[in-house]
């Protein structure tokens, strides 16, 4: 498992799973002549994208940024449809890790869709239950009321399995919340109405996770937005807003999705001064 320390944060990128989504939906309007040199795509014009979480330790805190696409929660049909080539395997991470789900003190949820929210709950006697007993859960409150009152289009990503059993250990925050000292998440719309991105600084040191609003660093450029996005405009004016303000400060960008790079550090003028790679034949 690859691991990154940023100031008094360590950050380790668990096992979450795989699925393979159409190229094209991924990069809305671009041509596939510009996104297809920066990401390549099989034979479908599908591209593959990980969904792994990012154990996130400071001052003692073991937090999770989001939690997978889960493990036994999906129709055969959803995974031929979402392209599932790998279900999440959280514990097992943790076991090497030497820690359980039940030490995970925080869940910061970026937002709520099935990629990312299914982790958060598993199949139990009664129907479900929720995989991080002990943790609070943080979402953005305009997140957390879509979640439970979907729309006709989010209701296909927003499922009751994967809120119901957690209900009592969520925390929605309206506009931002500092988690722990230097520690924030914001909330920025975009993506989904109640997306958020987090943020960590520690003097020079920084992090920044645009979880959606930059799913690959194929999707650096400020203008290239999922078709994906419900607001696609507001998700472009939020990804300058904070790419600018990360280039400002040489910060670390960190993935969720990305199937070659788990962060990227950029300097003021937006270019690559370190990567850190997946290693791709881990769970092979």
């Amino acid at each position: 498992m690859e691991t990154l320390q940023v100031g008094r944060a360590t950050l380790t990128w668990l096992n979450g799973g795989v699925n393979y989504l159409d190229g094209g939906a991924m990069f809305g309007v671009v041509p596939k002549a510009l996104w297809g040199k920066k990401y390549p795509s099989n034979d479908k014009n599908q591209i593959e994208l990980r969904t792994d979480p990012i154990l996130l330790q400071i001052d003692n805190k073991k937090m999770l940024i989001d939690s997978g696409i889960g493990n036994g929660k999906l129709t055969a049909k959803q995974i031929r449809n979402f392209g599932v080539l790998e279900e999440s395997s959280i514990e097992s991470s943790l076991v090497k890790l030497n820690l359980t789900p039940e030490d995970i003190d925080i869940v910061l949820m970026t937002h709520l869709h099935f990629d990312h929210a299914c982790g958060l709950t598993t199949k139990s006697e009664d129907g479900y239950e929720s995989v991080f007993k002990n943790a609070v859960i943080y979402t953005s409150e305009a997140e957390w009321n879509e979640m439970r009152n979907p729309n006709i289009r989010s209701v296909n990503t927003y499922w009751e399995m994967n809120w119901k059993p957690v209900i009592d250990q969520v925390q929605p925050f309206k506009e931002k919340v500092e988690i722990s000292p230097g520690l924030r998440m914001i909330h920025t719309s975009g993506h989904s109405d109640g997306h958020s991105i987090i943020i960590f600084e520690d003097n020079e040191d920084c992090f920044i996770h645009m979880a959606d609003l930059m799913p690959t660093n194929a999707h650096q450029n400020k203008l290239w937005a999922m078709a994906y996005d419900d607001y696609p405009v507001t998700s472009v004016h939020e990804k300058e807003k904070w790419m600018d303000y990360g280039y400002n400060k040489n910060a670390w960008y960190t993935f969720y999705h990305d199937a070659f790079y788990r962060a990227i550090k950029f300097n003021e003028t937006g270019d690559r001064v370190e990567v850190l790679e997946r290693n791709r034949y881990e769970y092979k």
